[in-house]
């Protein structure tokens, strides 16, 4: 086996510590899902990203036993739905997403919207630190908060997230919010790094910066993704797409690369119009 590409890291306000570079699951099912984790895990990726809502926990767990891959290198995410959050349905729903992984406990579990109308994103939060200190999950965080969904699960249980995985691609770069969380020590997640791929990757400067570095210019936003301290996690299938992308975490941008592509951003920049104050997931 090729040894995995040693990936930049970044750390949360406990010492937990996400590579920069993970793999997105979103519409990999069945057999064929299984296997693209377990070849995405042989060629180098160590965070494997999926959700309750994505209906395919077996076959991620599938591919990271199938992978031959120790298991202790392997950071497993998965999610809560937004229908799991009042405590008791919580409870369940985690402990049937380790069992569903295959997995004696989940490494990073976190809350998939808070679901503001429906008001019950705090007993969600509390369901997961239990689990956590129940041995069921290592590590907890949540997906989609704003800030004063942040402010209020720590103030209510003393518990601060390590990771909140949110939108950001050039076109909604989220410079507030990646600061927030900077100063706080909670890691960003990219969800759907690429944006709106076939538009965006067409932009002059994408490409002008991608020729300068002899790269490509998926590759140049994955890496604009990694200068800002933000971990990416693109879905791939193919053997191709993986790699190009595990190799974008090795790519340097100047800082006015960074700034230029990062101004990219629109007031209208979301993919689908879900802004967490107002979007409710089932």
């Amino acid at each position: 086996m090729t040894p995995a590409p040693a990936l930049p890291s970044f750390t949360a306000h406990n010492g937990f510590s996400l590579p920069a570079i993970g793999l997105g699951t979103y519409r990999l099912n069945g057999d064929a899902g299984a296997d693209a984790v377990a070849v995405a895990i042989r060629a180098g990726y160590r965070l494997i990203d999926s959700a309750f809502n994505y209906e395919n926990e077996g076959s991620v767990g599938r591919g990271v036993a199938a992978a031959g891959v120790d298991r202790s290198e392997i950071i497993v995410t998965t999610k809560l739905p937004g229908r799991h959050h009042p405590a008791a349905r919580a409870r369940t729903s985690i402990e049937e997403s380790r069992s569903r992984l295959g997995l004696d406990a989940t490494d990073l579990h976190l809350i998939h919207w808070p679901n503001p109308g429906q008001d019950e994103y705090l007993q969600a939060w509390e369901a997961l630190v239990d689990a956590q200190q129940r041995g069921v999950v290592r590590q907890i965080g949540v997906s989609n908060f704003l800030p004063e969904h942040l402010e209020r699960i720590e103030r209510e249980t003393g518990v601060r997230p390590v990771v909140n995985q949110i939108e950001v691609h050039p076109f909604f770069p989220q410079e507030e919010q990646l600061a927030y969380h900077r100063e706080r020590g909670i890691l960003t997640e990219a969800w759907s790094p690429l944006g709106r791929a076939k538009e965006l990757l067409d932009e002059a400067v994408l490409r002008d910066v991608a020729n300068a570095h002899g790269i490509t210019p998926a590759q140049t936003v994955l890496a604009w993704h990694v200068a800002r301290e933000t971990v990416a996690i693109p879905k791939a299938s193919s053997p191709e797409h993986q790699s190009s992308n595990l190799d974008a975490a090795a790519i340097t941008l100047t800082d006015d690369e960074v700034a230029a592509i990062t101004a990219l951003g629109r007031p209208d920049g979301r993919l689908f119009g879900a802004d967490p104050a107002t979007h409710e997931e089932s």
